[in-house]
């Protein structure tokens, strides 16, 4: 990857476009959830969203092997399409926005506590 691609986003552009490709050629059930999947975990991007290159990659091959298995979304994924994104993102170590705040705002209570006990 080149100083430019990572600087314009290019070499995401064309990580997304190779997702999507792939996506288009499953089932339908497996196309939906796919969607569904994307939603989720987007939340747990950083800035660029490279972090999640892996975890949509991974996400992704499983709904392939799953379709190739003929297995139904409901036996792979159960019934909490975000619960198990949430797990997915978590077990990569990725953290979404309420975990980002959170942990500034116990960064900043601690730093104000801390000027008035000294």
């Amino acid at each position: 990857m080149s100083f430019w691609e990572t600087i314009t986003g290019s070499d995401l552009t064309r990580e997304w476009k190779a997702f999507e490709a792939r996506a288009a050629v499953l089932p339908a059930e497996h196309r939906a959830a796919w969607k569904r999947m994307k939603g989720h975990l987007l939340l747990y991007g950083d800035f660029g969203g490279r972090n999640l290159m892996p975890i949509l990659d991974g996400a992704l091959g499983l709904l392939e092997e799953t379709a190739a298995d003929g297995q139904s979304i409901h036996d792979v994924l159960g019934d909490d399409i975000a619960g198990f994104c949430a797990a997915l993102a978590g077990a990569e170590g990725a953290r979404n926005f309420r975990d980002r705040w959170r942990e500034q705002l116990n960064r900043n209570v601690a730093g104000k506590l801390g000027r008035l006990g000294g």
